[in-house]
């Protein structure tokens, strides 16, 4: 399944989410499982919240970091990669 930019998500139910220096620890307490995101994954996780599409996510991004270009597809394959395992989902269109 391809993301499109309209795409929407939300943090998954029943995570336990601390921040710390350098990003979050999010813990599942349903799988036993610890992940570790960085800063740039922490916030796009934190945009994941139903209101932000995923081409709005790179937007902001883009300005945060002052890049030349809007990071489309990185932003794609972090969402992918935080659906894969578990932490967001998709919102009903």
């Amino acid at each position: 399944m391809g993301l499109k930019s309209s795409d929407r998500f939300e943090k998954a139910p029943s995570l336990e989410v601390n921040e710390v220096p350098d990003g979050y620890v999010v813990y599942q307490g349903e799988r036993d499982h610890v992940h570790y995101l960085n800063n740039v994954a922490a916030v796009i996780f934190e945009l994941c919240d139903g209101k932000h599409s995923s081409a709005e996510i790179g937007n902001v991004l883009q300005a945060a970091y002052e890049l030349d270009t809007v990071p489309a597809e990185d932003v794609k394959a972090s969402l992918q990669r935080l659906l894969e395992e578990g932490l967001i989902v998709s919102c009903a269109a």
